[in-house]
């Protein structure tokens, strides 16, 4: 059985009882101030992790490692990719070489984009689960400089592990689902070239809050599904940090060097979600 429900955390279910999350208080709303407050958490976050040496090599090396897996999966992908697209598409052998070059263009090009999406939210949940044992020291890093933590739903680091694996491809799968639709709404005239891409980055920034704040969350005691909904409440704040995050990402080495920082951001995001609860309001 779990402990008692923690003195600064209303959001979470208990074993005996099956207490929702959904019937706590509302959490705290910061309006549209929230993706700001959010943005500033990541810059807060790899503020103190640049600041903390002794953390450089726990939280580069997962990182690294990740990087180097899904290159090389996705190097192999793109050299591949021709032979790929040829074998999607038989009924193009008998058109002109103009049509069957231009549809099977489109093809790489569509496969291309979503293989590196693909790849950039696997990184993240890749990098997780290698580097388990390494973020938990990170997240209790920062809070204890935030001040403490409640007492810690401990469970052994192979479960930990095999946890982060599983909620990782699920959310990935989720997202890949998604992005799909978003594929399909991406060929529409006018929307694909509005609101395919802006919904893109908020759906894969939403994703990457999800992620980064599950190492927090889950030491109080919540999953996958109500840390969504969690999330969901405060998807502004959400929004903020997901997409600073993905962003920052996209420049050179920042996957490599941003994560550690992220994890640490995302540990100040899921505290301000706790707190929020814990006030009631």
């Amino acid at each position: 059985m779990r402990p008692p429900p923690l003195t600064t955390v209303v959001a979470y279910r208990q074993v005996q009882g099956r207490e929702s999350l959904r019937t706590s208080p509302s959490p705290v709303r910061g309006g549209l101030r929230d993706p700001f407050t959010g943005a500033a958490c990541l810059l807060r976050g790899l503020g103190m992790f640049a600041t903390t040496p002794a953390l450089w090599v726990l939280g580069l090396l997962p990182a690294l490692l990740a990087l180097v897996a899904l290159a090389g999966l996705l190097v192999g992908l793109l050299l591949w990719l021709p032979a790929i697209v040829d074998a999607l598409t038989p009924m193009a052998a008998g058109w002109s070489q103009v049509d069957r070059s231009a549809l099977r263009l489109l093809l790489e090009v569509m496969l291309a984009v979503a293989a590196l999406w693909l790849a950039i939210m696997s990184y993240t949940a890749l990098t997780l689960a290698i580097g388990q044992p390494f973020y938990e020291r990170i997240v209790r890093h920062v809070e204890a400089a935030e001040g403490g933590a409640p007492a810690e739903v401990r469970v052994p680091w192979w479960r930990a592990i095999g946890r982060a694996v599983r909620d990782g491809l699920l959310l990935v799968v989720l997202t890949a689902c998604l992005g799909l639709g978003l594929l399909l709404v991406g060929l529409v005239p006018v929307a694909g070239e509005t609101v395919a891409p802006v919904a893109g980055v908020c759906l894969t920034g939403f994703a990457l809050a999800v992620e980064l704040t599950g190492t927090a969350l889950e030491r109080r005691g919540l999953g996958l599904r109500d840390r969504l909904w969690l999330l969901w409440r405060r998807r502004l704040l959400a929004l903020g940090f997901g997409v600073a995050v993905f962003l920052l990402f996209l420049l050179p080495f920042g996957a490599i060097l941003g994560m550690p920082g992220a994890v640490a951001g995302g540990t100040l995001v899921a505290r301000r979600l706790v707190e929020g609860m814990s006030r009631g309001r």
